[in-house]
């Protein structure tokens, strides 16, 4: 059964909100982060990226670095750039991209279901990338970026949600970067909040969908709080617990994440072709390759776009060695072109589906040789993969629109 919960989030006035709303911490790289500030010293990014408080070189990993975005956030509460509401609420939060809108449940999720599988991961987490966002929560006691989780969808919190959305006005309203439509609606009605906990009850298997590394932070600071004696009430501390939106499985959409390769290890383009024949059907394209079934992918070499189809005898029915990106890592990422663990080698990269198939034709024209597009993998194999206990190949999911950071904000000091 799993424990959700509602809260009263730290969230931005209505009229600042389009300001400080801001894309999640891990999306730029420290030169964008700078210039986004730069832009827009509103932005949540400020606190988020702290480092931009400081002269370029500055160790963003330094103390003082997550001191100044605690100093930071207090300031701006204390100021009134941010509201708390004065009692437990869930908030529902949709997003309208490209005319497809998403609509998930703003909640608390216990770390404890974490800790004992009832929220199912399907990568694996590396401490590196932890250590920062441990820091950045333990430091301001606050956590700031939602954790994207979801769940088979049930028909009472659904229809719920839907009466909200229908009766109410929504609190927020704004366009974001890349012409993301976000809405928020607040539910007061202490009933149908219980409702909804209640029901969660029932529910026994929750997916992180995306932010493994965040909710892997969260669930970290959280037992750190325990054994520093402040969460000597187990299951009742907000450290307890992580800011999440829950989404229902048809709701949500996973874009592919393709990838681009360095070189051919050594090959020719026509040996490398031969060698591609062994194991797929290939046609030469007039126009980009966007696949449209399983087990296709797109190849773009030399300025050309060719259109790979795996034969029957390398699918699989496993739930990992049957993903397209395990097929072509297993039968040609690593024994043809080399590149046995995708997670250190340098010569490959990975793309988002958000970036287009064009980019996949400039990075192979530019910085590297060949790039492949592949068929998105679905939530149903993302939920067979967590559901059999087994993780997914590096970089296997891309989900658009991304939540924003900053829009809410679980203070992690009170009770329960």
């Amino acid at each position: 059964m799993a424990d959700i919960r509602p809260f009263q989030a730290i969230r931005p006035q209505k009229d600042k909100v389009s300001k400080i709303a801001a894309l999640p911490y891990d999306v730029y790289n420290r030169q964008e982060a700078r210039a986004e500030v730069t832009k827009n010293p509103e932005s949540f990014l400020a606190i988020d990226r702290p480092e931009t408080f400081f002269e370029e070189g500055h160790d963003m990993y330094a103390k003082e670095v997550y001191e100044k975005a605690a100093e930071v956030l207090r300031d701006r509460i204390a100021k009134g750039d941010f509201v708390q509401d004065d009692k437990n609420c869930y908030y529902i939060y949709e997003l309208t991209m490209d005319g497809r809108s998403q609509t998930g449940l703003v909640a608390c999720a216990s770390i404890d279901d974490y800790l004992n599988n009832v929220i199912k991961k399907h990568e694996n987490t590396r401490e590196e990338k932890e250590k920062d966002r441990i820091e950045h929560v333990y430091t301001c006691k606050a956590q700031t970026g939602p954790i994207f989780l979801c769940y088979r969808e049930n028909k009472t919190i659904s229809e719920i949600v839907e009466r909200v959305k229908a009766v109410d006005e929504p609190v927020y309203d704004f366009v974001s970067d890349g012409g993301v439509r976000n809405r928020v609606w607040i539910m007061e009605d202490e009933e149908e909040n219980n409702m909804i906990s209640r029901v969660f009850t029932t529910i026994n298997e929750i997916y992180i969908a995306d932010g493994h590394h965040r909710c892997a932070s969260a669930v970290k600071v959280g037992l750190r709080l325990r054994e520093e004696g402040k969460g000597v009430l187990r299951g009742k501390q907000q450290s307890d617990y992580f800011l999440s939106v829950l989404f229902p499985d048809k709701e949500l959409m996973i874009m592919d994440y393709n990838r681009v390769v360095k070189d051919l290890n050594g090959l020719t383009s026509e040996e490398f072709i031969e060698k591609l024949k062994e194991k797929f059907d290939i046609t030469k394209e007039d126009a980009a390759v966007k696949p449209s079934k399983k087990a296709e992918f797109g190849l773009y070499l030399d300025k050309t776009w060719y259109r790979l189809s795996a034969h029957k005898d390398i699918l699989s029915s496993d739930a990992v060695e049957g993903l397209d990106v395990s097929i072509l890592q297993n039968e040609v990422l690593s024994p043809i072109l080399g590149i046995g663990d995708p997670r250190t080698d340098k010569r490959i990269d990975f793309v988002g589906g958000i970036r287009g198939l064009k980019e996949l034709e400039k990075r192979a024209d530019s910085d590297m040789k060949l790039a492949f597009s592949m068929y998105p993998t679905s939530i149903a194999e993302l939920f067979d993969v967590a559901d059999a206990g087994r993780l997914m190949p590096p970089k296997s999911t891309w989900f658009e629109p991304k939540l924003l950071s900053g829009l809410f904000i679980h203070d992690i000091n009170g009770i329960i």
